[in-house]
């Protein structure tokens, strides 16, 4: 990590100002956000409270024991530059190159994921555009019909409500969507959109597509049966990326078939990827249970999207040293 950030000093430090109030050194800045994930410090207030009193945490970022904390709102706009200078993805493609890591991953094999991140919005806040819901604050919503195309949150605009199958309940959110490498099941690449029906397969083509690539050569994704449509299985053929999307069950009641035959299942590689792909839950399970991925405390997509790829780069740094001490 730290062979990163020194490679990073450079163009971080283009980001700052050199007038008004002192900026926060940039290495310190991403390791306090990095800590703030590994131990998923519920807010960057309640962070700078720990780095008061906790010297381990103070050992971590680089402050010494009687070195003043920083002013919650001085890390908060310190951190706005950082994701408009897109440092989250500049500091895990780094990380992803490093000499350690690179001989870890996969350059041909992947797996794609999506997972609900929940918007911090209520539902009381999804009210009708054009206003008609003001008189009670949104509290009576019971019984209403509430649809995406004629309310919004005012809270989080951005935010759709989304039911993630049948009988669960519908929730505010964003999909964040993963990239990961199935050698030994590393984040390479994370995206965050809208929660809509068909965000999860525009999610993969875009990043595939980059993948495939970068590769120079044709790839292959796991993906589960959610995937399985014929638009998207025909796009990632033409983006040379080869499709082992899990069967949907062709004896459904609403009579949708497979895109997916023989062609591909006959393969041993289409079972390898099967199994492989669910070490992505893995990821969305250490966010969600130890990270900050369950639910946002950001609201709009560029801050979500920042605090998603962080805690995708927080669970490769988890992963990365025992990967390679064993």
């Amino acid at each position: 990590m730290r062979d990163v950030l020194r490679d990073l000093n450079r163009p971080l430090g283009r980001l700052y100002s050199s007038e008004g109030r002192p900026s926060i050194p940039p290495e310190q800045l991403l390791s306090a956000l990095l800590l703030q994930v590994f131990y998923g410090i519920r807010s960057e207030r309640q962070l700078m409270e720990q780095l008061n009193y906790n010297l381990l945490y103070r050992w971590f970022v680089g402050l010494a024991p009687d070195d003043p904390v920083w002013d919650p709102t001085t890390f908060t706009k310190n951190r706005a530059r950082l994701e408009h200078g897109e440092v989250f993805a500049k500091f895990m493609a780094k990380l992803l190159n490093h000499r350690e890591v690179k001989p870890l991953l996969s350059s041909e094999h992947f797996s794609v994921d999506g997972t609900l991140i929940e918007a911090w919005a209520s539902h009381k806040s999804f009210r009708p555009k054009d206003g008609s819901g003001d008189d009670d604050d949104g509290a009576n919503f019971h019984g209403e019909k509430r649809k995406n195309d004629t309310h919004a949150s005012v809270t989080d605009p951005d935010s759709r409500l989304y039911r993630k199958a049948q009988g669960k309940e519908a929730k505010l959110c964003y999909m964040g969507h993963v990239t990961m490498e199935n050698r030994n099941g590393l984040a390479v690449d994370g995206r965050v959109t809208h929660a809509t029906g068909t965000a999860e397969r525009r999610a993969s083509e875009d990043m595939l597509r980059a993948k495939a690539k970068a590769s120079g050569r044709r790839i292959t994704v796991g993906e589960d049966k959610a995937y399985d449509t014929a638009d998207h299985v025909a796009k990632l053929r033409a983006q040379n990326v080869t499709p082992h999307v899990a069967q949907y069950n062709s004896g459904n009641p609403n009579g949708r078939q497979s895109a997916i035959d023989g062609r591909t299942t006959r393969h041993d590689g289409y079972g390898m990827s099967q199994s492989c792909r669910a070490m992505a839950e893995c990821i969305f399970g250490w966010g969600k249970q130890h990270g900050t991925m369950r639910k946002t405390k950001h609201r709009g997509p560029a801050r979500v999207a920042a605090d998603f790829l962080l805690n995708l780069i927080a669970y490769n740094l988890v992963r990365i040293p025992r990967l390679i001490a064993a």
